[in-house]
């Protein structure tokens, strides 16, 4: 298992090899008064995505980082819990049917690995993650890396090439680096595949535009 930790942080990129293991359940969520933070392991997550998240949590080089189910908590203020909006990614009551995710930022690489597990409300093709889902998931895995690297940025531009289905219930990785900084102007690079790393999913660019925390407080 540590070896293919290993693998995975050093970005070891391999298309050939069978499809990750189709895994997933539903549980409903625990009521609690407290902020839940949504990228702790829960019961429907799977072996393999357990196991990528206890390896990453045991390296020090990369930092967990929180995930709620508002934006508001990442200028450092609590979510509200009478709060009208809810963030897209957290966007459903109950765990497991939609998607599960988890990401680690590592500051000296200007990288974040999310791990990804798609339910079954996120079908697209039969048995498998509907495309927009895999967008939703990169943009928000390329957005928070930008988040933690710049600041708060807006979205400009997104290309994803999208080369295997993913089934549902399988536990995926994100990879996404800063390729270039120009000015104002941050451009992403980000390959999604298998937990195993042997299958290539999808490989995808962006490119962000970096905002004033205030014009972003104005929007919120």
């Amino acid at each position: 298992m540590l070896h293919g930790i290993s693998r995975i942080i050093r970005g070891h990129r391999t298309t050939a090899g069978a499809h990750s293991d189709r895994r997933f359940s539903a549980a409903p969520c625990c009521a609690n008064q407290e902020p839940r933070d949504y990228a702790l392991p829960n019961p429907t997550w799977s072996p393999d995505t357990k196991r990528l998240y206890e390896g990453l949590s045991r390296d020090r080089s990369w930092r967990r980082l929180p995930s709620y189910n508002t934006t508001v908590h990442r200028d450092g203020i609590s979510p509200e819990a009478d709060r009208k909006t809810r963030f897209f990614t957290r966007n459903l009551d109950q765990d497991g049917v939609g998607i599960e995710y988890c990401m680690f930022y590592n500051e000296a690489e200007k990288r974040t690995i999310c791990i990804f597990q798609p339910g079954p409300y996120t079908e697209g093709p039969p048995g498998h993650a509907h495309g927009g889902c895999i967008a939703a998931i990169i943009d928000e895995a390329a957005g928070t890396l930008i988040e933690y690297s710049s600041g708060p940025a807006w979205t400009a531009n997104l290309n994803i090439n999208y080369r295997n289905p993913i089934p549902l219930g399988s536990t995926v990785i994100i990879d996404s680096r800063v390729e270039k900084v120009d000015g104002r102007k941050i451009y992403i690079s980000c390959r999604v595949r298998s937990h195993d790393d042997a299958v290539l999913y999808n490989e995808a660019t962006a490119l962000f535009i970096t905002v004033k925390s205030e014009g972003l407080q104005a929007k919120l």
